[in-house]
């Protein structure tokens, strides 16, 4: 019995020994950040912003995980599921509170409150109101009051049921005392070219993408969501200058790292630092400034606190206004 008992201690310790060493090697290879969204929307553009100074700050390849699908539920889910060692990561935004904050009384299971580990806040950035060039108005009174002579409801394009710019457009319809009629798309991608066609007429997207586009002239841009003007879009006011009313949530997009719960403390630590330190890098503020993100570190519990925060936000928003998964 001594001896069942003398050699379970010894294997409890190789394998403590064995956790603390993989943690304090870690990474030693490749780090996966997963982004729950197609190439080139507002969450893939950050992931890529930072890839590179990433795998510098932790000495490892930083991999671009992109896994669009199901409303960022099939990314989500992937993450949460997965070895907490710290080589799965995922990089998150307001969607994962908004879709929460919507599909609360769903059958899902998932709840990234309790199967996550939040590790650090990044940046937060604006989105952009734009309309199609066949939708004769330059200002959001002028868009207001042409939607009330319209035959039937105008249409407003999203990127999925829950999605960012699904529930900010809500919100300025509601601020601006606007009817329109929601169409979701399967990503920002699809829902932008549509808009771009004039086959919808409006859609509210990432200031990343809005900003070529209007300033080439495929759309008209009417407003942002940033509490003041954009230096991406200085010309186009923001939407509580132009006529919305305050909201009581955040408008702008929101970033941070997460992981699956479990993570070791000094693999989050290592993470969380290695954000720290890369926003901080002056050629990565100076891209960022182009694009019109705002560094925005936050360390581990504080990004938690936003999470749940943002939560509980959007829920009395969504509920307040009675807005259902469709």
């Amino acid at each position: 019995m001594q001896y069942l008992v003398r050699s379970s201690l010894v294997v409890f310790a190789l394998l403590a020994a064995n956790s603390a060493s993989a943690q304090s090697s870690y990474p030693d290879r490749p780090v996966r950040l997963v982004v729950a969204f197609v190439p080139g929307g507002a969450t893939d553009t950050l992931a890529r912003q930072i890839s590179n100074e990433l795998k510098d700050a932790l000495g490892q390849p930083v991999i671009i995980d992109n896994r669009p699908g199901a409303n960022g539920y099939l990314a989500w889910n992937h993450v949460a599921a997965a070895e907490p060692d710290g080589y799965t990561l995922l990089l998150a935004e307001n969607a994962l509170a908004i879709s929460q904050a919507l599909h609360k009384k769903a059958t899902s299971s998932f709840d990234p409150i309790t199967q996550y580990q939040a590790i650090a806040g990044v940046a937060v950035s604006p989105s952009a109101l734009v309309v199609a060039n066949n939708v004769p108005v330059n200002s959001v009174k002028e868009l207001v009051a042409y939607s009330k002579t319209v035959p039937t409801k105008m249409n407003f394009a999203s990127a999925g049921v829950g999605s960012v710019s699904h529930l900010i457009f809500e919100v300025f319809k509601d601020g601006v005392g606007m009817e329109a009629i929601h169409i979701p798309y399967k990503g920002g991608g699809q829902s932008i070219n549509d808009v771009i066609a004039g086959h919808v007429p409006m859609t509210i997207n990432s200031i990343q993408v809005s900003k070529g586009l209007v300033e080439s002239g495929k759309v008209k841009g009417l407003g942002v969501t940033s509490p003041t003007r954009s230096p991406a879009l200085p010309n186009v006011p923001t939407l509580v200058e132009a006529g919305m009313k305050k909201p009581d949530v955040e408008l702008r997009f929101w970033y941070g790292v997460f992981g699956p719960k479990g993570l070791p403390d000094a693999v989050r630590a290592k993470v969380e630092k290695a954000v720290q330190t890369i926003l901080t890098n002056q050629a990565l503020r100076e891209r960022f400034a182009k694009l019109d993100i705002t560094p925005d570190f936050l360390p581990s519990p504080m990004l938690a606190t936003k999470l749940e925060s943002e939560i509980k936000n959007w829920t009395r928003f969504i509920d307040a206004k009675g807005i259902k998964p469709e």
